[in-house]
């Protein structure tokens, strides 16, 4: 396949360049359109207030001054001399669970390439360590993911254990866990006197239960979570089409 490969780590990061070198030997044709740095919790945002400039690092990869949504956008709009079969985003570094799916520019990568035939896939490792795990999982499972004929809109977000391939025990479909409350930002003076905050890092899981991502990577299985981009909350129209009709 001709695969669009992404991420919000960086164009230098090693889960992408790991994921691009096997996918490659897997007979896959991979341009990288990446960040030109680390664009973490960039989510979907596109730059709307400046020029972006694509730099060529090879034939096979271009790095940008903006976020991994640009990448992707201008990627398929502009910079791709063939259109891709489909849209992969990752390895990440660390994992992108539950409430993470918010904030990830990984997933917002895999999300922009929504309109094409194939449903995008947005890959993460529980770690920093076992990237050629993830690898491994993606390449091996790719011919099967790639030929779902999913709802337009709907994409994959896929976890793995941060641990040897062969340890892996399985892989199971979950659904988005949620984490509890983040601890506030932490207040700081910086060396000039001036007030300045540290956003924490993520609450735990608190919804985490059998069935959900949090818990397939306790078991050290590999999380497939479908996800949409309809954010409509169906079973909250009834509640508020009545406030409307009581109120006309």
């Amino acid at each position: 396949m001709k695969i669009l490969l992404s991420n919000d780590d960086g164009v230098h990061a090693p889960g992408i360049n790991i994921l691009a070198e096997h996918l490659r030997l897997g007979g896959h044709q991979v341009t990288i359109i990446a960040p030109d740095r680390d664009r973490s919790g960039a989510s979907n945002s596109l730059t709307l207030d400046r020029p972006l400039h694509p730099i060529t690092l090879s034939d096979q990869a271009m790095c940008l001054n903006g976020t991994p949504t640009d990448c992707v956008h201008l990627g398929l709009h502009r910079l791709c001399i063939e259109e891709p079969d489909i849209v992969l985003s990752g390895i990440n570094s660390g994992a992108n669970l539950g409430d993470d799916v918010l904030y990830s520019g990984t997933v917002a990568a895999a999300t922009e390439g929504r309109f094409l035939d194939r449903n995008p896939i947005a890959i993460s490792l529980n770690g920093v360590e076992h990237f050629a795990s993830a690898a491994r999982f993606l390449v091996a499972w790719l011919p099967k993911l790639a030929e779902l004929r999913l709802p337009k809109g709907v994409l994959l977000n896929i976890n793995v254990p941060d641990i040897p391939f062969e340890e892996i025990q399985g892989v199971e479909v979950t659904r988005l866990g949620h984490r509890a409350r983040s601890d506030n930002p932490v207040e700081m003076t910086n060396p000039r006197g001036k007030l300045c905050y540290w956003i924490s890092g993520s609450g735990q899981g608190q919804d985490a239960g059998e069935g959900t991502d949090f818990y397939a990577i306790e078991q050290n299985k590999v999380s497939i979570t479908p996800i949409q981009i309809d954010m409509t909350a169906y079973s909250a129209q009834s509640q508020v089409q009545a406030l409307v009709r009581d109120e006309g």
